[in-house]
């Protein structure tokens, strides 16, 4: 990734808790201690029957019978809580904890979750349709939250964020930080070829391009477009009671005024 995230200045609308970002973050974390501390051997083993391998997915290889656990469609769904390494989970997790929210906002928890799956699953398919022949299993939870970055430009573009930049803390309006993201990956996809030098670029790209295309059918009504307006229609905001006029006291008689004409005030 080409910048750490840190927070944004965003407010969530219409869920008080994000607790879809937040069980999918958690249930990565556990999925990688179950990896790390599974033993070397383990670990491979989970990769290859748990990730994405190209080739198997299109029926052009088969996996051992000792890891072939699963359909080979199935791994499009569970390759997204596998992980790599601590920096490979640390990075999409706080990616996903300062954006997801956010999408999470937009449309609701159960939409949500399908939304995030189907990214995942159009990222693999990007991955497998540009290296159909790779025996090489891919995993990690970039290409769903690749989507969730695409619908975030479409809904937020001008909202802030703060990121770590060389360990510098800077802020950057959230379109500028999506759309170098993006070429970041694709200039890096055109120069790596079909391997991708061991990142799967091509299913960033493919995951961003299906959040930032389906955002707009999975989001709220109320939730506009591109940051348009400055509230919701539909969403109502709080606002302080207003001041009600001084009851003249009991057993006094108010005083009139002098002039009885309306003031310009009416």
């Amino acid at each position: 990734m080409p910048f750490i995230p840190l927070q944004d200045d965003n407010p969530r609308i219409l869920i008080d808790r994000p607790v879809v970002t937040w069980a999918i973050i958690a249930a990565c974390i556990v999925v990688f201690i179950l990896q790390v501390t599974s033993g070397p051997r383990a670990a491979q083993a989970i990769a290859y029957s748990f990730g994405l391998i190209p080739a198997v997915l299109v029926g052009a290889r088969e996996l051992a019978p000792d890891l072939s656990l699963l359909p080979a469609w199935a791994t499009l769904f569970t390759s997204m809580f596998l992980h790599g390494g601590f920096m490979h989970l640390a990075g999409n997790m706080l990616f996903l904890g300062v954006f997801g929210d956010n999408i999470e906002d937009a449309m609701g928890h159960l939409k949500f979750v399908a939304f995030y799956l189907i990214c995942g699953a159009a990222a693999a398919l990007a991955h497998v349709l540009i290296a159909p022949g790779s025996t090489t299993p891919m995993i990690g939870a970039s290409g769903a939250i690749s989507g969730v970055l695409g619908a975030y430009l479409i809904l937020h573009p001008k909202a802030w964020v703060t990121i770590l930049l060389f360990w510098i803390p800077l802020r950057f309006p959230a379109w500028l930080l999506l759309v170098g993201w993006i070429g970041f990956q694709l200039v890096a996809a055109l120069g790596s070829g079909p391997s991708g030098g061991g990142v799967a670029w091509w299913a960033h790209i493919g995951g961003f391009a299906a959040g930032a295309a389906l955002i707009g059918s999975f989001r709220h009504k109320s939730i506009p477009l591109w940051g348009g307006g400055e509230q919701p229609k539909g969403i109502r905001i709080k606002r302080p009671p207003r001041t009600q006029p001084a009851q003249p006291t009991a057993g006094k008689r108010s005083a009139k005024p002098k002039n009885k004409r309306p003031g310009p005030w009416g």
